[in-house]
């Protein structure tokens, strides 16, 4: 059987969720990852009836939840917060501004979350962990391997306490691998992994974009963490095959300026090999989701969101239960 094809919400969010889960439904899609936000669900109103309204507002379109995404304060958990984290937080989170305490407020807030995951009968949380250590990247001036490893104790002192309340409560923590985290490539993943002890609460969002345009090999991710694939992101990066103007770096422009090495693409519409994807995905077992993050700087979102959820549909198949020639062996 086909692996359900969802949406993720936070490319939505100007939009209130009922009118959000009618579009869904005529798109295609068979259900959400619901965005922690204002208009799909808003941790600061946590409650029974209040996730009874969620519910009942997504099913009425006939739509399911399967996983909820809470990126933006993840962020802040391990980040040095400045004033640009403003802008990503609710108020109440942000407070006065003091750096500890908005990472405290954070990491309370991803608890708070694994508790809105369990109400909602899902076992897994998307997200961010922010990093101590990302403005360590280029090296220079250099940094040691001492440095490094702080910034990594750092990120297990800070988010260990979550992922045991993850495991207290049956919830999974999936980390968006992405520039910006602690974990962005297949050796910082090792060693985010490590870091936390192989946390049984700790795994990975696979979203092959964010990898693909560093010259990462992401299907060698898929073999490397294979047990560790809690969550699948399908969203696609399109990159340049000569010199650019802007590199890989982004030359401080914005998504969708003419000049970049790379820039995001709805899915079928960039590089990636999905269908390489789909057969590894099938060869480590993962019968999750395929969850629609969908952003394109140069396409209306609408058409975007529906052509991407066909093209998932076409792309995906089920694994074989046999091997192809068992039909020429005779007993």
């Amino acid at each position: 059987m086909a692996r359900k094809v969802i949406l993720y919400t936070a490319q939505w969010g100007d939009m209130p969720l009922e009118e959000l889960c009618a579009k869904a439904k005529s798109f295609g899609y068979d259900g959400l990852e619901l965005a922690c936000c204002e208009n799909h669900l808003d941790i600061g109103r946590l409650s029974p009836a209040y996730i009874d309204e969620i519910r009942n507002t997504v099913e009425k379109y006939g739509l399911s939840v399967y996983a909820i995404g809470n990126h933006s304060v993840g962020q802040c958990v391990c980040d040095p917060v400045d004033s640009r984290h403003k802008a990503i937080l609710p108020p109440r989170l942000w407070g006065d501004g003091n750096p500890e305490g908005v990472r405290q407020r954070a990491a309370q807030e991803m608890i708070r979350s694994a508790e809105a995951a369990k109400m909602l009968g899902v076992n897994t949380v998307v997200g961010f962990t922010g990093s101590p250590i990302w403005h360590m990247l280029y090296a220079y001036p250099p940094v040691s391997q001492e440095d490094v490893q702080a910034g990594y104790d750092e990120f297990a002192r800070r988010f260990l306490p979550v992922l045991d309340a993850y495991r207290d409560l049956g919830i999974r923590f999936a980390l968006e691998v992405h520039p910006t985290e602690i974990a962005f490539d297949i050796a910082s993943a090792r060693r985010a992994l490590e870091a936390v002890g192989y946390h049984p609460a700790f795994g990975f969002n696979y979203d092959p974009s964010h990898m693909g345009y560093q010259g990462v090999d992401y299907l060698a991710f898929l073999r490397r963490f294979s047990d560790r694939i809690f969550h699948v992101h399908m969203k696609d990066v399109w990159w340049s095959d000569v010199p650019t103007e802007a590199g890989v770096f982004g030359g401080h422009t914005a998504f969708g300026e003419d000049g970049r090495y790379w820039d995001f693409r709805s899915v079928g519409r960039g590089k990636i090999a999905f269908e390489e994807i789909i057969r590894l995905l099938n060869r480590i077992g993962y019968a999750g989701p395929l969850s629609v993050e969908w952003e394109d700087s140069g396409m209306d979102r609408e058409h975007g969101a529906a052509e991407a959820c066909a093209y998932v549909r076409k792309i995906d198949f089920p694994a074989s239960s046999i091997a192809f020639d068992a039909a020429f062996i005779k007993e």
